[in-house]
């Protein structure tokens, strides 16, 4: 079976500050995957590699059989919606309510029918048990809610992959470990999941395949050993 997503020599640029140097990577559809290392250590551009929005210098990148670099806008966004993308910082439009911020992504998107909107709405706030908080606004919730908001919003379009760039950075370590079980719980039902993290504590309690990035370098490392 071929990798869900895989990195071939690939090396990753900010202007002229070499981030990664001939890297390879390779996950398999279902895999649970922590990417940690230092801050600044490469880990949210190699996630922004992984859809679309940083380009790799040198090497291939391949993710759902789609050769990222060589997409065009429409083909960008076609792989953006087989991908949930979350964030340290939510991301939520906070003009509107939790319901309303999941409705213009399902709009955005290209869902049009008002019933079958409505119950994936639903669907998603159940399964990150926001159950009754659709009519809520982002700053009526709790850091921990927000997130679970923004782990919702990732779901909506049945994705293949999550990855989420440091989604437990702004909680405490109660709220951390709540968030890392939802997303083992998503990981259960089969969705990939790759969380870029500087978190050890929730690493020892949830332990996983762990890369690490560190002097231009990805490399696996056992978990039990941080």
């Amino acid at each position: 079976m071929n990798p869900i997503i895989e990195l071939k020599r690939v090396d990753i640029l900010q202007k002229t500050n070499v981030i990664f140097q001939d890297i390879n990577f390779k996950i398999s559809a279902g895999e649970f995957i922590y990417i940690i290392g230092k801050t600044g250590s490469g880990k949210s551009s190699l996630l922004k590699s992984l859809y679309a929005e940083l380009s790799v210098n040198k090497g291939e990148v391949k993710v759902l059989d789609s050769d990222v670099n060589k997409l065009d806008y429409n083909g960008v966004s076609a792989l953006r919606k087989k991908l949930g993308i979350v964030f340290q910082d939510f991301q939520l439009l906070t003009d509107r309510t939790v319901y309303d911020n999941l409705l213009f992504v399902l709009q955005s998107t290209g869902w049009t029918e008002k019933l079958k909107m409505k119950e994936r709405i639903k669907q998603v706030l159940d399964n990150v048990h926001l159950e009754g908080c659709e009519q809520k606004m982002p700053h009526e919730l709790s850091g921990g809610e927000q997130q679970r908001a923004t782990i919702a919003r990732a779901l909506l379009n049945h994705p293949k992959i999550i990855l989420a760039d440091e989604p437990t950075g702004n909680l405490d370590p109660e709220k951390s470990e709540k968030i890392i079980e939802l997303l083992k719980e998503i990981n259960d039902k089969g969705t990939t999941i790759v969380v870029a993290t500087h978190d050890y504590n929730i690493i020892e309690k949830f332990p996983s395949h762990t890369f690490v990035c560190e002097n231009r370098s990805l490399k696996e490392t056992n978990s039990e050993t941080l």
